[in-house]
């Protein structure tokens, strides 16, 4: 693979299972390098596999969020193209053309259809309500208001500021031409909407309006009468918790709303599915015995009823993604639905079909439909890029842990001859809570193509693993589940898992190792660069080099910090995010760095690393740095397609020069 194949990737994402559970709506997004875009459309295929999926839109711009009216005659969906964004109807199995209910300068979220088929919800920004303090100019002129800060978070990265922005609740009529109405506009952002079995209430989570809602975060479940007297007042439906219930959805007979439950006392701390009364109560959890994580950060959403009595959800186990079931009532330990060596990154489930959006290490995502325990692959979107790009299987290692224990650990190889030494790349994910998936990853493809062996790994502080091997990386310090700190434990197990695999495969070459990370990943390749001797060059990427001025203000999250510390702050404990900041060692830096960042990242700004390198500038070391205007934190990923193809060659360059592998071929 070249950086340039970044062109040709095609994914597919967010199936939806017809009501009848006999077809299947998917979005199908393509990389156009030409335009420097992405376009979508979304897909129909026979849930059987009797006929080719195909699409159902143009896939010009870009359509997503397919969601089935209740009698499976109509696909709703939202097109975003040149700054506006809609909510369309069309009829599917019948000839007929989308219809726009909605226009706004907003995304929209969060489709819901009510039971009847005549309204959607769905959540979209809008500006907070309330009089401003200054008379805005009669005519336009450009004039901007200034804008208020008034709580903490007020931005988020990829949104900008979302403090004057708030995303709202609103319902729609689907057969008869009306604007929107909003229903519910609050301080706080709402999540998706789900609606009751009778269509008369939504159930919402979202923030309490209480003074110091901002210094706790903790999102409560909440219910809107859709019409009638009280229609768009929130009635929290729990009391004061410590726990945060999201993703909600109802059961079928309305009894109960099951959610997404996570502990706000102690962070990091696992998502858990439970169910809460309608009639209001306490959660009941059910996955306690489970400890895994059932929020995974890769296609989170409600966990799905399966009749009255069993809830359909997703866990991240030792990198792979299986889909698991539980009982309501307790009477069951969860137990898996869908598995294997592979990582099930999207799904839906109706009528006795279950469709499922899957990957492994040696190939991209596909949709299959499951019927009758009968695994069936409906779509090929990427056999041709395999083809020309196959995949290869990485070896799989269970290593033991300095600080106790096993990590797992995967050794990727390129086709090298025999008796040739091998450069190496370690590679460490963000975060630190989630996990390296059992999934085929574009960056080890480009990178195994150059000649490298990839080494990468979920340390301690990772999901996959129980709970207490997440939470080992709080600081000593901290009161209530202490740890190691970042750049502890886990950074012990990044070295480990590289002489493991040495140790594993002689034809590595120790003398050549490179390191490599974002985010979380480039605060552990700053660290280990200042730390160990066992890397000759280290591209440090969207790194989160000083958490002190992280927490002072600069990132998105600030304030967020002090939960994974143990509730230690910077103000009471500023010593302690000094001395977890790898900036504070880059006196301790020897080899060659190449730093990259994005302009407009907002979880870890471009200061993080004009910090670092200022300082290995003032320190006459061998440092690189690229910036790139108009992206995000989420640029590898998310990045324009011709971004992402310079960094890549970017990338591949610098440890051509470094560590002797085949630089980049462009175009």
């Amino acid at each position: 693979m070249q950086p340039a194949d970044i062109g040709r990737l095609v994914t597919p994402s967010t199936p939806r299972v017809s009501p009848d559970g006999t077809r299947i709506a998917v979005v199908v997004t393509r990389v156009d390098l030409e335009a420097d875009r992405y376009r979508s459309a979304v897909w129909l295929a026979p849930a059987d596999g009797s006929s080719a999926a195909r699409p159902l839109t143009a896939g010009e711009a870009t359509d997503g969020n397919p969601t089935w009216s209740p009698d499976g005659s109509r696909l709703a969906f939202t097109r975003s193209a040149e700054g506006r964004h809609q909510l369309l109807v069309m009829p599917v199995g019948e000839p007929g053309e989308p219809v726009s209910l909605v226009d706004r300068p907003e995304p929209l979220a969060g489709l819901a259809w009510s039971p009847d088929g005549a309204s959607l919800a769905f959540v979209s920004r809008e500006p907070r309500p309330g009089a401003a303090p200054f008379t805005a100019p009669a005519e336009p002129t450009g004039w901007k208001p200034p804008r208020r800060i008034d709580r903490l978070f007020p931005k988020l990265d990829g949104e900008g500021w979302i403090v004057d922005r708030p995303q709202a609740l609103f319902v729609v009529a689907t057969d008869t031409p009306a604007p929107p109405r909003l229903l519910v506009a609050h301080r706080y952002d709402l999540g998706a909407p789900a609606w009751s079995p009778d269509g008369r209430t939504l159930a919402v989570s979202t923030v309490r309006d209480l003074p110091d809602a901002d210094l706790r975060m903790v999102e409560a479940l909440h219910l809107v009468d859709v019409d009638g007297e009280h229609a768009g007042e929130l009635r929290p439906l729990t009391g004061e918790l410590t726990t945060s219930l999201t993703h909600p959805s109802f059961s079928p007979d309305g009894s109960r709303i099951a959610v997404l439950a996570e502990e706000t006392t102690v962070a990091p701390s696992f998502g858990r599915v439970a169910t809460v009364p309608t009639a209001g109560g306490d959660p009941t959890v059910l996955t306690d015995g489970l400890d895994r994580q059932a929020a995974p950060m890769i296609g989170l959403r409600a966990p799905i009823w399966r009749g009255d009595d069993e809830l359909l959800f997703a866990v991240e186990d030792h990198g792979t993604q299986p889909l698991c079931r539980v009982r309501t009532d307790g009477s069951s330990v969860p137990g898996p639905v869908l598995g294997g060596t592979r990582a099930v990154v999207e799904y839906d489930e109706a009528a006795g079909t279950l469709a499922a959006v899957s990957t492994s290490p040696t190939e991209r995502p596909e949709l299959s439909a499951v019927r009758g325990g009968v695994e069936t692959r409906l779509t090929s979107l990427s056999a041709a890029f395999h083809r020309d790009v196959p995949g290869a299987v990485p070896e799989h290692l269970r290593v033991p842990s300095p600080g106790g224990g096993e990590i797992d650990v995967w050794l990727l190889r390129p086709r090298v001859g025999a008796g040739d030494r091998v450069p190496v790349l370690v590679s460490v994910h963000g975060g630190p809570m989630t996990q390296y998936p059992t999934a085929w990853f574009d960056e080890f493809a480009l990178w195994t193509g150059a000649g490298y062996a990839v080494v990468w790994c979920n340390p301690h502080g990772s999901t996959g693993d129980t709970e207490a091997f997440l939470r080992s990386i709080r600081p000593a310090e901290a009161p209530e589940a202490p740890g190691t700190g970042w750049g502890g434990v886990d950074a012990d197990d990044v070295v480990a898992a590289l002489d493991a695999a040495l140790a594993h495969d002689p034809a590595l070459d120790p003398a050549h190792v490179g390191l490599l990370g974002g985010s979380y990943g480039g605060f552990m390749t700053t660290w280990l660069a200042a730390h160990s001797d066992r890397f000759a060059a280290a591209c440090s990427e969207r790194a989160a080099n000083n958490l002190l001025s992280l927490e002072w203000g600069g990132s998105d999250a600030a304030g967020f910090f002090r939960y994974e510390f143990g509730g230690l702050t910077h103000l009471d404990r500023p010593e302690l995010y000094t001395r977890l900041s790898p900036v504070t060692y880059a006196a301790d830096i020897d080899i060659p760095m190449l730093l990259l960042h994005s302009d407009d990242d907002l979880r870890c700004p471009p200061e993080q690393a004009d910090q670092l390198y200022l300082a290995l500038r003032l320190l006459g070391r061998d440092v690189e740095y690229w910036r790139f205007p108009d992206e995000g934190h989420e640029l590898s990923r998310a990045g324009s397609p011709r971004h992402r193809v310079a960094r890549a060659e970017i990338l591949l360059d610098f440890f051509a020069r470094h560590l002797g592998g085949a630089p980049p071929v462009a175009g």
